[in-house]
């Protein structure tokens, strides 16, 4: 059975939700709700998206839908409580738009690592942010040259933005004649829970 093209119009959603909800919750504000992400607050063409998914019996009317991009689309919560929806855009508010994509880039670094990048960075002996980010801004020409792009994705995936703090990290720590360390103790050897069964 064929889907039904979505009839409601994206200034439809925008003024029946930014009525009713603080948008102080989110990383976008009303004035740019109709082309930012509700998400990731990137300037993105965007998806109207079923808050119940319409395979679920989600009806096509304001109250059901938000706007995503593609990339946030395609991870948002599929289910029937339309809670769930909230409560995941909500989680991912950031403070300024076009930020998130790195921002879970450093949890990612921070996943492998077993450290933040800017503990890292700080065992390399910076820890101003006006030189961090001046060094850092040298160092990132460089580097970005040596990633792309997952065929048929146009963005770097979290996994990519991780790889590229880590190598940024790699060529300062080399300019400055100094090693960058690695905790190679698995989590059983450190007595830590692993990630998995945390709680």
């Amino acid at each position: 059975m064929e889907r039904k093209p979505i009839k409601t119009k994206i200034p439809e959603i925008v003024d029946y939700w930014f009525s009713r909800i603080d948008e102080s919750d989110f990383s976008v504000d009303a004035a740019e709700a109709h082309e930012r992400c509700w998400r990731c607050g990137c300037k993105r063409n965007l998806e109207r998206c079923h808050i119940v998914p319409d395979s679920l019996g989600g009806r096509d009317e304001p109250a059901n839908l938000v706007l995503l991009c593609a990339r946030c689309h395609a991870e948002n919560p599929n289910v029937t409580d339309p809670e769930i929806m909230w409560d995941w855009l909500k989680a991912y508010k950031v403070p300024f738009y076009d930020t998130l994509w790195s921002i879970l880039g450093l949890k990612e670094y921070r996943f492998i690592y077993k450290r933040s990048f800017f503990e890292d960075l700080a065992a390399l002996g910076i820890s101003d942010p006006d030189e961090r980010n001046r060094e850092m801004r040298e160092i990132k020409t460089i580097v970005y040259r040596q990633a792309t792009v997952h065929f048929g994705q146009p963005y770097f995936n979290t996994a990519t933005v991780a790889g590229l703090y880590r190598m940024q990290l790699k060529e300062l720590a080399r300019k400055l004649g100094k090693t960058l360390t690695q905790d190679d103790r698995s989590e059983a050897m450190s007595g830590k829970m692993p990630w998995w069964l945390e709680t």
